[in-house]
């Protein structure tokens, strides 16, 4: 049997929060949120601050919530 191993960060985690609608946002902006894993207005993901994850966000960043949340690992 496999052993697992432990899970490290490399890169500390941020919140992020859809804060307003996809109506009237482009295809592309839609394809970012939905690849960010959000969906409906208040909805939350905890994602790695990664450089591609923060550009997705710079992107769309007058929907979104942003909120640093440490280095935890969960």
């Amino acid at each position: 049997m496999a052993v697992k191993k432990k899970k490290t960060n490399k890169y500390p985690l941020i919140k992020i929060k859809l804060k307003k609608s996809l109506i009237g946002r482009t295809q592309k902006q839609r394809a970012i949120i939905r690849g960010l894993g959000l969906r409906k207005i208040d909805s939350k993901v905890t994602r790695e601050k990664r450089p591609e994850i923060l550009g997705m966000v710079k992107k769309v960043d007058f929907m979104l919530q942003v909120t640093d949340f440490g280095s935890e690992v969960k």
